[in-house]
């Protein structure tokens, strides 16, 4: 049975975490994560994708029960902690967009799935929080610097502070705090708009985003508009261009 399902129709795939009751993350369900989301990187049928969660939770974090105690043999938190990081990193490099639909609480290893994705939208029935501090664990402090402010960050790590949909929504942390009926619809149509794009145009722009935070200002736009100089010469580019002039609906080729 498949912790995280994969549903694919009109370029859109979506991947839904499936673990009752909570959709707490076992050690197979992080490889189902790498797995799904190569695979999305290499299909054709594909130009989005929408990570969200079965039930009333997206994801309560780790399985605290399956991970490693202190007599388990040596190397298996290691193992455990490469494969968390193998999977967000299957997220926030796959070659086509992810939306998260956060559609109920995502609680630490939770909320990194969600921060690795490129557009975030929650239910209003949704918290992010850090319970490491708690369980005797800790992380997520990186990924908290990148969306959250300062002091707030810091609450959530030392206190396991657990952050409103609508506090969210107020630090923009997500683009919105919506009923929970219309949280997949506002992501469909997102993903439409996106999939109707050029996908060599989105397939840049999503190496933008994953690859020019890491680089210096100069070295970013450097790299940026290198890129801009190859696609330009594609022939979805010149095809975009004609479009714009002829006042007509582009036909992109992806190529």
């Amino acid at each position: 049975m498949s912790l995280l399902r994969l549903e694919v129709a009109d370029l859109i795939a979506t991947a839904t975490i499936d673990i009752p009751p909570v959709n707490a993350q076992p050690p197979a369900f992080l490889q189902e994560v790498a797995a799904v989301f190569d695979e999305i990187s290499d299909r054709d049928d594909v130009r989005v994708a929408i990570l969200t969660g079965a039930g009333k939770y997206f994801s309560a974090g780790a399985d605290l029960k399956s991970r490693p105690g202190p007599d388990a043999p040596p190397g298996t938190a290691w193992g455990r902690a490469r494969l968390m990081r193998e999977a967000m990193y299957s997220i926030f490099e796959c070659k086509k967009p992810v939306i998260c639909a956060l559609n109920g609480p995502a609680m630490g290893a939770g909320f990194g799935l969600a921060a690795v994705c490129d557009i975030l939208v929650a239910s209003d029935t949704a918290f992010i929080n850090l319970p490491e501090i708690d369980v005797g664990l800790m992380g997520g402090a990186r990924h908290t610097m990148r969306l959250f402010p300062q002091s707030l960050r810091n609450r959530m790590i030392l206190t396991g502070y657990r952050v409103s949909a609508a506090e969210l929504y107020r630090y923009g942390v997500v683009e919105a705090a919506l009923p929970p009926e219309e949280l997949m619809p506002y992501c469909m149509d997102i993903a439409r708009n996106i999939a109707a794009k050029s996908p060599l145009a989105v397939a840049y722009a999503k190496e933008a985003i994953s690859m020019v935070e890491n680089l210096s200002m100069r070295d970013a736009y450097r790299w940026e508009q290198n890129n801009t100089t190859r696609l330009g010469k594609t022939e979805d580019a010149i095809e975009a261009r004609t479009a714009v002039l002829e006042k007509r609906a582009p036909v992109f080729k992806g190529r």
